[in-house]
């Protein structure tokens, strides 16, 4: 069963189809280097948004750095007014606000619609001495320093989860290691190349290294297993860390309600096509999707916990 039917509890009721104008040309902004998640998402909504004859042409900007932040800012101050821009964000992007105090913040820009969501992996090396999450957990708790733990940004999801792994081994999260990766291009070369000792990211963005032998899965953040996936979570293995990162788009600063309504429709229809579902289906992901209140009001709660576990781990700058 994939995780999708797994999770129907999750899904709201999505706008039937409604026929709209052909869009010209669609930009969406993702605030990383290629080959990460933001990446992956900003294009694969380019190509579900043509395929479903809603935009002739998507251009994807990329824009890395500060967790986001770089990316939202050249956003907001290029895009106002513009209805036919897209901002991808999320959990990474909220943890990176958060702890580095940014000067933009989500109240900038306009909230549309949570795409989907997937768990976190670690991974390490094939040739790594560590053949379970025990023996990581075991090698941390000894000396703290000696062991690398690459990921997101600094602030994102993957270091909150680094850090609450190094709380349930009963070490201070500011003696942690962690190795932020503006892209996850970077970091993926990085755990292959033996450069860092452990590396977190989304299944989806890890899962074809996984399954090739590439990298050894210690464990998934997920809170009970899923027969799809052949990694153990981690709180199966003694560490208790359940996390999941979403990711959804964002409109641009002063649009109308109308033409926010227009493109929660356009990104509904195209996260039901073929093309969108295809993807989805192959990375593993979590179906999510919510828009508009809805998603605001979720934004808002993922805010002040992300704020909360930030100040406890004494994450902020």
């Amino acid at each position: 069963m994939k995780l999708s039917k797994l999770f129907v509890s999750c899904l709201l009721a999505v706008t039937p189809f409604v026929a709209q104008a052909q869009v010209e040309q669609f930009k969406i902004m993702a605030p990383a280097n290629p080959g990460g998640g933001f990446d992956t998402i900003a294009r694969t909504l380019g190509e579900a948004l043509q395929a479903s004859g809603q935009a002739k042409s998507v251009v994807v900007e990329n824009k890395a750095g500060a967790g986001g932040a770089i990316g939202m800012a050249q956003f907001v101050n290029n895009e106002k007014g513009n209805p036919h821009a897209l901002l991808v964000a999320g959990a990474v992007t909220v943890g990176a606000l958060e702890t580095n105090k940014s000067p933009v913040n989500f109240g900038m820009v306009t909230p549309i619609s949570r795409l989907m969501g997937e768990f976190n992996v670690i991974v390490v090396p094939t040739a790594s001495p560590f053949k379970n999450l025990k023996d990581l957990m075991a090698a941390y708790k000894a000396k703290p320093g000696a062991v690398s733990i690459g990921g997101g940004s600094a602030g994102g999801i993957d270091h909150i989860m680094a850090s609450l792994m190094s709380e349930k081994a009963g070490v201070d999260p500011d003696k942690l290691n962690y190795i932020p990766f503006a892209g996850g291009g970077e970091g993926k070369a990085a755990i292959l190349g033996n450069q860092i000792s452990a590396y977190i990211s989304g299944y989806g963005e890890l899962a074809d290294l996984i399954k090739a032998g590439k990298v050894r899965a210690l464990g998934i953040s997920a809170s009970t297993r899923n027969a799809d996936i052949p990694v153990p979570t981690m709180r199966e293995q003694g560490t208790d860390v359940v996390v999941y990162n979403w990711r959804g788009v964002f409109g641009a600063p002063g649009i109308t309600p109308a033409q926010r309504n227009d493109l929660i429709k356009m990104v509904e229809t195209a996260v039901k096509s073929p093309s969108w579902k295809a993807k989805a289906e192959k990375m593993e992901w979590l179906d999510m999707l919510q828009s508009g209140d809805s998603f605001k009001a979720f934004l808002n709660e993922d805010i002040k916990r992300t704020a909360a576990i930030v100040k406890k781990l004494k994450l902020g700058n």
